[in-house]
């Protein structure tokens, strides 16, 4: 009769068990994905400020057109990169304790003039993306 070779059911439960260990210890040290994803967020920030700024400028070319008197949504003025001027072009206005903003590149001279402007995110972090504002007023 052939003896056979190879490993009990005990020892493959034993190395399944240390690995299983290894893997709820180690491996989320290695995978810590707080620091992406607070970046992320202050992309996806910047990004929904940088897209209502444009449209509110789309509204502020329209209604200088006369091609519609637009009175439900009027058109907000904007001509700095602070948090109280970007906060009217947002439904929900980012907390000025947590967040700040400032000027990057560019001044503001002229309604039309656009600006790049950087959005920090909470500390410890202060994560920051930059992101374009058009004015639709002089300073």
């Amino acid at each position: 009769m052939k003896q056979q070779s190879g490993f009990t059911l005990v020892e493959l439960v034993a190395v399944l068990v240390i690995l299983g260990i290894l893997a709820a210890t180690a491996v989320p040290k290695f995978i810590d994905l707080s620091d992406e994803a607070s970046q992320a967020s202050v992309d996806n920030l910047a990004g929904s400020l940088e897209s209502a700024s444009s449209l509110n400028y789309a509204v502020y070319v329209a209604v200088q057109a006369g091609l519609t008197t637009e009175t439900t949504d009027p058109v907000v003025t904007v001509n700095s990169c602070t948090l109280s001027d970007l906060n009217n072009l947002l439904q929900s206005p980012l907390d000025t304790t947590q967040y700040s903003s400032a000027v990057s590149s560019g001044t503001f001279t002229n309604p039309g003039d656009s600006v790049v402007c950087t959005l920090t995110g909470p500390t410890p972090k202060s994560d920051t993306a930059d992101f374009a504002v058009i004015a639709t007023a002089s300073p």
